[in-house]
C-alpha cells in the first residue's frame, strides 16, 4: 500500500458515515468587520477521518499491517488529510490574520468558565462534554455572565505501547490523536456543546498543544524512521558504537532520563544540545535533565536505532521540533488546531506550553538557549495567524519574563495568561499587603503589557505559581523599592517566595502541598483559609464559610474590575476545598501534588450520590453549594459574582485602558484607575472608572489620589447609583472599606439602573 493511499480516509463497517462535504458558504459574518460570534466551523470542515484496528500480529516494524495502523492513528496523517480538504478555499483568505487583536477577542469571549474534564461530575451515564452543553448549564452561565466555556483537553492523550494506547501521564497535555477520548464524549456531542453556547451568546475554548505530544502513534512512528516522522520531533539518532554512553533502560519500559554526566557527555560528542536553562518538573531519580534514551527500536529500514530525545516536561511529553526540514511538527500541529476550530466548531485556543519551541546550543558552553527565543516568537505567530486566518482567536499560557510575554503577544496569540499579577495578588491577600502586586502591576504597564491583553483568571488545573521568572532570571541583578529598602529581583523573587510558603502551607495549612519548584498545590478557597489561620481541613467548618467567601469575592473584584478576560473555575464557583492527599496517594507518589487541588465536583447538583467524578478523581468539599442553590440566594457568592460582572459589562471596563495604579496610604488598600474608552487613547476625557479593594481583614478610611483623576468631578458608588463625593484640587477623594471590600467608582460618569447605561456628568 503506498503512502498516498494510507492517507486516504478509511471506512470501516462499523464506523462508516456519509461524506460531509465542506460548506463553501460564503458568509458576511466572515469579512473583517465582524460580529462578536466567531464560527469558523462551517467554512472548515473537511472529511471525517476513520480509523480501522483488525491485525492482532507483531507490534514491530517487520508487521507492514502494523505500520499501517499506527499511520491511521497519527495526527500527522490527520493533518495532512484535513489540509488537503482547506487548500485553495476562499475561506481562507477572509480574516485579517497578521495582527493579535485582544479587545476583538474579549468581545467574543469576556468571562470564561475553565473546565477539567476529569474533574466534573455527570449524571449518571452522560459524557463530559455532554454535560457541558447542557441546557440548564449554560442558562445558569449566561444569568451569572459567563460567555465562554474552556473545555480543556479532551482529545486522546498517553501513549501507544504495541496494539494498545496507555493512559496520560500528565492530565490529558500529552496529546497523541485529533480524535475526542471516548471517555469524555464524541466529536458529535463536542459539536452540539459549540451550538449550545452560541445559543446563549457564548463560545467555546478549546486546546492546542505546540510543544510536545504523547508517546502515540506519530512518535513511534518516529521511533521507526517512518519517512518524516522523526523531523516531528527533537530526536537525535545515536550510532551503534556510542550506545555506551547511553543508559540501560529497565525492563517494562520504554525510555529512561538521561543523568547530568550524561547529558554533558552526549553534548561535548556533539549529539545533542546539552543542558538547557532549566529542568522543569526537576526531581532527583526521575527527571534530572531534559533529555531521555529510547530502548533499541527496530525501524522500518530493518537497522536498529537508539534515541535520544528532548522533553521539556514529562518523560511521556517529547518535544516538537519547530525548525527541522521537513516542518512535520509544524504540520501535525496547525492540523490539529484546524481540525478544532474547523470540525469542533471552537472559536478559540488555548496555546499550552508555546514558550518553548525553539531550542539553540550556546556557543559558551553555558546551557542552551531555549526560553525567549526568537523561534518561539515565529512559530507563535504562525499558529496564532493562522488560527485568526480561520475566524478563531488564541491564548497563550507563558510563564516567562513580562518582556517575553509582551513581545510574543505583540505577533502571537491574542491573549496572554495573566502570570504577572496572578502570584502577587494572593501574596497581597496572604500578606494583608498589597506592595507587591503594585509593583507588579505597574512594572506590566511600563513595560507595555496592556491588562486588555490578559486572561486574569483565579484557579485552574495548575499550581499556585511562584516562579516569578521575570524578577528570578532576566531582572535578577535589577534593583527594586521593596519594604522601605532597595533589593535585587532575585532576592525579590526569594522573599516572596518564603512568604508565600510560610503563610500558605506548612504549618499554616496542611492541606496546601509545595509542587516541585513551581508553586504551591491548593484550591483559592484553601488559599484564602490559611490566610484566615485555619490550619486543618477539619478545622474549616460552616461559621468560616462567610469570611472565605468574602475574599474569594475580593479576588474576583480584583481580577474582573480591570480590562482584560475574567476566567473562572468550578473549584471558584462551587468554593472547593483540596482533597486530603491520602485520597490521591497514587497521583501523587512521583511529586504531583497538583492532584490534591482537582477534587470532582457536581456543578448542578445531578449527581448528588456521587464520591468520585466517572474518571475516578474523588469528590472534594464544597462551601458553596451547586449554581441552582446559588443562584436562588442572593447573597450566595455565584451570585455575588454576577452582580460584579453586572458592573464590568455595562461600563465595558473589559475593553478599557488601565492608566494608573497610584501609591496607597493603608498597605492592604489597592486602587487601579481606567479609562473606559474601548480601548481608543486618541479617545479625548472618557469616564474614568476607579476599582478600590481591601486586600486586608480590617476596616479601612483611606484617601484615592491619582494625577488621572480631574477635579471636581463628581464620583459615584456604580453598586448603589449614589454620589460619594467628589474629586478635590488635589486630584483626590476619600473612601471607606469594609474587610476585603470593594468599590466600583465612576468619575464623570454615572450608570442608569434601570438601564445599565452610562453617561457622562
Amino acid at each position: 500500500m503506498s503512502e498516498d493511499e494510507l492517507l486516504e480516509p478509511v471506512d470501516t463497517p462499523d464506523t462508516a458515515e456519509t461524506p460531509q462535504p465542506v460548506d463553501n458558504t460564503f458568509s458576511g459574518e466572515l469579512y473583517p468587520a465582524r460580529p462578536p460570534r466567531l464560527r469558523p466551523r462551517a467554512n472548515l470542515r473537511a472529511s471525517r477521518i476513520q480509523r480501522s484496528f483488525s491485525d492482532p500480529r507483531s507490534a514491530d516494524a517487520t508487521n507492514a499491517s502494523y505500520i499501517e495502523w499506527l499511520i491511521r492513528q497519527s495526527m500527522l496523517r490527520d493533518a495532512q488529510v484535513l489540509s488537503r480538504g482547506l487548500s485553495g478555499q476562499p475561506s481562507m483568505w477572509r480574516n485579517p490574520y497578521a495582527k493579535p487583536d485582544a479587545r476583538r477577542a474579549i468581545r467574543t469571549a469576556s468571562v470564561w468558565f475553565t473546565a477539567y474534564p476529569i474533574s466534573l461530575i455527570t449524571e449518571p451515564g452522560k459524557s463530559y462534554l455532554a454535560a457541558l452543553g447542557d441546557e440548564r448549564l449554560w442558562d445558569a452561565f449566561e444569568a451569572i455572565g459567563i460567555s465562554a466555556v474552556h473545555t480543556g483537553p479532551v482529545k486522546r492523550a498517553g501513549g501507544i505501547t504495541g496494539w494498545q494506547q496507555t493512559a496520560s501521564v500528565d492530565g490529558h497535555f500529552d496529546r497523541i490523536s485529533t480524535q475526542i477520548d471516548p471517555a469524555f464524549g464524541s466529536e458529535d456531542e463536542f459539536r452540539a456543546l459549540s451550538d449550545v453556547a452560541e445559543q446563549h451568546g457564548g463560545s467555546v475554548i478549546d486546546d492546542i498543544v505546540p510543544g510536545h505530544t504523547g508517546k502515540g502513534a506519530d512518535f513511534r512512528l518516529a521511533e521507526m524512521a517512518y519517512k518524516d516522522y522523526p523531523g516531528i520531533y527533537h530526536m537525535v539518532e545515536i550510532p551503534e558504537e556510542d550506545w555506551a554512553l547511553l543508559p540501560e533502560v529497565p525492563a517494562g519500559r520504554d525510555s529512561v532520563n538521561l543523568n547530568a554526566e550524561t547529558e554533558k557527555q552526549l553534548a561535548e560528542q556533539g549529539y545533542i544540545i546539552g543542558q538547557l536553562q532549566r529542568v522543569i518538573f526537576y526531581q532527583p531519580g526521575t527527571k534530572e535533565t531534559n533529555w531521555s534514551a529510547t530502548a533499541p527500536v527496530l525501524g522500518v529500514d530493518g537497522i536498529t536505532r537508539r534515541w535520544v530525545y528532548l522533553h521539556y516536561f514529562k518523560q511521556g511529553q517529547p518535544s516538537i521540533n519547530w525548525l527541522d526540514p521537513t516542518f512535520a511538527g509544524m504540520r501535525l500541529v496547525i492540523g490539529d488546531a484546524l481540525h478544532s476550530l474547523g470540525d469542533l466548531g471552537s472559536s478559540a485556543l488555548r496555546l499550552d506550553a508555546n514558550g518553548f519551541l525553539g531550542v539553540e546550543k550556546s556557543a559558551s558552553g553555558s546551557p542552551g538557549w531555549s526560553e525567549g527565543h526568537p523561534l518561539s516568537e515565529a512559530a507563535n505567530h504562525l499558529i496564532a495567524g493562522m488560527v485568526r486566518k480561520v475566524g478563531g482567536f488564541s491564548f497563550q499560557e507563558l510563564n516567562l519574563t513580562i518582556e517575553d510575554i509582551r513581545d510574543t503577544g505583540r505577533v502571537g496569540a491574542d491573549l496572554s495568561y495573566d502570570f504577572i499579577n496572578r502570584p502577587a495578588y494572593h501574596h497581597a491577600l496572604a500578606m494583608g499587603d498589597t506592595e507587591f502586586l503594585r509593583l507588579t502591576l505597574r512594572t506590566s504597564l511600563e513595560l507595555g503589557v496592556d491588562p486588555a491583553s490578559l486572561v486574569h483568571a483565579l484557579q485552574n488545573h495548575d499550581e499556585l505559581t511562584y516562579e516569578l521568572l521575570h524578577w528570578e532570571t532576566l531582572h535578577r541583578a535589577d534593583l527594586y523599592p521593596f519594604r522601605y529598602e532597595e533589593i535585587t529581583g532575585a532576592k525579590l523573587a526569594e522573599t516572596i517566595r518564603a512568604d508565600l510558603l510560610g503563610a500558605i502551607t506548612g504549618d499554616a495549612a496542611d492541606y496546601n502541598r509545595v509542587f516541585t519548584t513551581n508553586g504551591i498545590a491548593c484550591t483559592t478557597a484553601s488559599m484564602i483559609a490559611a490566610t484566615q489561620g485555619l490550619t486543618t481541613l477539619d478545622a474549616i467548618t460552616d461559621e468560616h464559610v462567610e469570611n472565605i467567601r468574602l475574599a474569594h469575592l475580593l479576588l474576583v473584584m480584583f481580577n474582573a474590575w480591570q480590562p482584560g478576560v475574567l476566567a473562572l473555575s468550578a473549584w471558584d464557583l462551587l468554593g472547593m476545598l483540596p482533597v486530603p492527599a491520602s485520597e490521591v496517594s497514587d497521583l501523587i507518589a512521583e511529586g504531583d501534588t497538583r492532584w490534591i487541588e482537582r477534587g470532582a465536583h457536581d456543578l448542578m447538583n445531578v449527581f448528588p450520590a456521587a464520591t468520585a467524578s466517572s474518571s475516578g478523581m474523588p469528590r472534594g468539599r464544597s462551601l458553596y453549594g451547586s449554581l441552582p442553590e446559588q443562584l436562588a440566594d442572593d447573597n450566595s457568592f455565584a451570585s455575588s459574582v454576577k452582580k460584579i460582572l453586572a458592573l464590568r459589562s455595562a461600563s465595558a471596563l473589559d475593553i478599557g485602558s488601565q492608566v494608573d495604579i497610584p501609591n496607597v496610604a493603608h498597605p492592604g488598600m489597592l486602587v487601579m484607575v481606567h479609562r473606559l474608552d474601548e480601548g481608543d487613547t486618541t479617545l479625548i476625557d472618557p469616564p474614568l472608572q476607579v476599582t478600590v479593594l481591601n486586600f486586608s481583614g480590617e476596616h479601612i478610611e483611606g484617601t484615592v489620589r491619582s494625577p488621572a483623576l480631574a477635579s471636581r468631578r463628581t464620583v459615584t458608588d456604580a453598586t448603589t447609583g449614589d454620589e460619594i463625593g467628589r474629586v478635590d484640587d488635589l486630584q483626590s477623594f476619600a473612601v471607606s472599606l469594609p474587610p476585603y471590600g470593594g468599590l466600583f467608582l465612576l468619575i464623570g460618569a454615572e450608570i442608569d439602573t434601570m438601564t445599565g447605561a452610562i453617561s457622562i456628568v
